[in-house]
């Protein structure tokens, strides 16, 4: 998360806040920040559980995300609320109402002694320190000019406090300067996201014809299973670093809602994880377009066999997005239907691999396999042993859940601050695993092919895949026909 500020008062100010690792209590039974704000259990706003946490109206939740001169809360507490407070309130306003609380507390240490200039100085490095997080953590929340123009109006205040050196105002001016950079990388991302958003079979239908025998595949480019392995996890990992907090977060807040009617229509909105999902298709498509357009039997078969191995060194790294995605493509119909192959594939690797995948009892096999490799991210010693790519449809569906089978707010109408606890314990473990930095060499001819091979449209792979093996009844037969008399006109 936040990096510490070199500056001594703010260090200083560190040494006295709660420097625990963001969700290190919610790995086990607790789910919440340890440190109160003079509240006790007996709170009724907010209102707490075995000192955690449950739940309170967005005032309370506010004012426990302010700092004041003997309180500083909690890393997970920050996340948390930030996270999900724009379900409830627009980043612009939340700001507004963080300066509100800010300027009542400045007023009540300007009596002008020296003693009470110490403390004004103290929880100025405390609301910068509070600012500093909320920046690099959720950049995108200030992409707006109101809530730049609050973030200016806190800063302005708060340097007030420290005008005899400055050293405030540089601070300040060193996140700003930051922020915008921020923003700027971000924005230039989707730009490039934007021109390549079209998946890679609206560039035309490819109808199949007798390959050349210079005719290139992925066996050409690559040969070894643990290298192509590698490339992709590569591929994933340059993909999710792109996504953030807040994309996730739009799952909840894009939901219809009386809470969040204020901030939908405000939600600038971001492509990273349509084009994430993309990918995955793409994928799966690449993998059934390179075994279909194979003439010969034998070749097809090594292709298939090829992928399962593939498939088999992503499991073993940890990369379980791009498992699931070539395991997807082997399973469409226009290569499962490929019987005569199938029969000459050796399928002991493949039935491992479907158990592991196995969608019964809420994909329990899979979930447990990645329970494993978080646990070894955990203890890992090298960036090859903490890599997890989870099946990414799957993380975004428990999201969705959590948030579909509990409500916002509870019948008293405070938030159900429980509810965003997990929620934002799951985003948080996908936020990690994503700062992982790949471990493997990019290989530019590799992923060249990966990213731009020409993949077969759905109809176009029945078409190769019904040439390479005959339609075996007479509905295949009739299918046959009426998708090769199609792709003919079309052409």
């Amino acid at each position: 998360m936040a990096e510490p500020l070199c500056n001594a008062a703010v260090k200083k100010c560190k040494e006295t806040m709660p420097q625990t690792p963001i969700f290190s209590s919610m790995l086990g039974s607790s789910c919440s920040g340890q440190v109160q704000p003079d509240m006790g259990e007996r709170c009724v706003d907010p209102v707490y559980q075995d000192g955690n946490l449950v739940s309170g109206s967005l005032e309370a939740l506010i004012e426990r995300l302010v700092p004041t001169m003997d309180y500083y809360p909690d890393r997970t507490y920050i996340f948390t609320f930030l996270l999900s407070s724009r379900v409830f309130i627009h980043p612009h306003e939340l700001l507004a109402k963080v300066g509100q609380i800010c300027i009542k507390q400045k007023q009540q240490l300007e009596t002008g002694t020296e003693a009470e200039k110490a403390k004004l100085k103290s929880f100025a490095a405390k609301i910068i320190q509070l600012l500093k997080e909320w920046t690099e953590t959720f950049p995108y929340d200030f992409q707006d000019e109101k809530s730049m123009k609050e973030l200016k109006e806190i800063a302005h205040r708060i340097t007030q406090c420290d005008e005899e050196n400055g050293t405030v105002k540089k601070i300040i001016s060193q996140m700003t300067q930051n922020l915008l950079m921020a923003l700027s990388a971000r924005s230039q991302y989707q730009e490039i996201r934007e021109k390549f958003r079209q998946p890679v079979t609206d560039k035309g239908t490819i109808l199949k014809t007798k390959p050349q025998s210079t005719q290139k595949d992925i066996l050409s480019v690559c040969c070894d299973p643990l290298i192509l392995a590698q490339q992709l996890t590569y591929i994933e990992l340059e993909r999710v670093s792109n996504i953030y907090p807040e994309d996730l977060m739009q799952i909840v807040s894009h939901m219809d809602s009386l809470d969040n009617h204020k901030c939908r229509g405000d939600v600038t909105k971001t492509y990273n994880l349509e084009a994430y999902d993309n990918w995955f298709n793409c994928l799966s498509m690449l993998v059934a377009t390179e075994i279909c357009r194979i003439v010969k039997k034998k070749q097809r078969t090594r292709m298939v066999e090829f992928f399962i191995d593939v498939a088999r060194e992503c499991f073993n790294i940890g990369n379980f997005n791009s498992m699931m995605a070539i395991i997807s493509g082997m399973n469409l119909s226009p290569v499962a239907r490929l019987k005569k192959t199938w029969s000459k594939v050796k399928t002991a690797k493949f039935d491992v691999l479907e158990h592991h995948m196995d969608p019964s009892s809420n994909f329990c096999n899979y979930r447990t396999a990645l329970q494993g490799a978080a646990q070894r991210s955990q203890t890992a010693n090298s960036n090859r042993e903490k890599i997890v790519i989870p099946v990414f449809n799957l993380f975004i569906k428990d999201i969705y859940f959590l948030h579909k089978i509990h409500t916002n707010r509870l019948p008293n109408g405070q938030i159900n601050f429980k509810k965003f606890w997990e929620i934002s314990r799951q985003i948080h473990d996908f936020l990690t695993w994503k700062q992982v930095e790949c471990p493997f060499e990019k290989d530019k001819k590799i992923q060249s092919y990966l990213l731009t091979a020409p993949i077969y449209s759905e109809e176009a792979l029945f078409i190769a895949s019904f040439e390479s093996e005959g339609p075996e009844n007479h509905m295949e037969k009739d299918s046959w026909k009426t998708l090769r008399t199609t792709l003919l006109n079309r052409a």
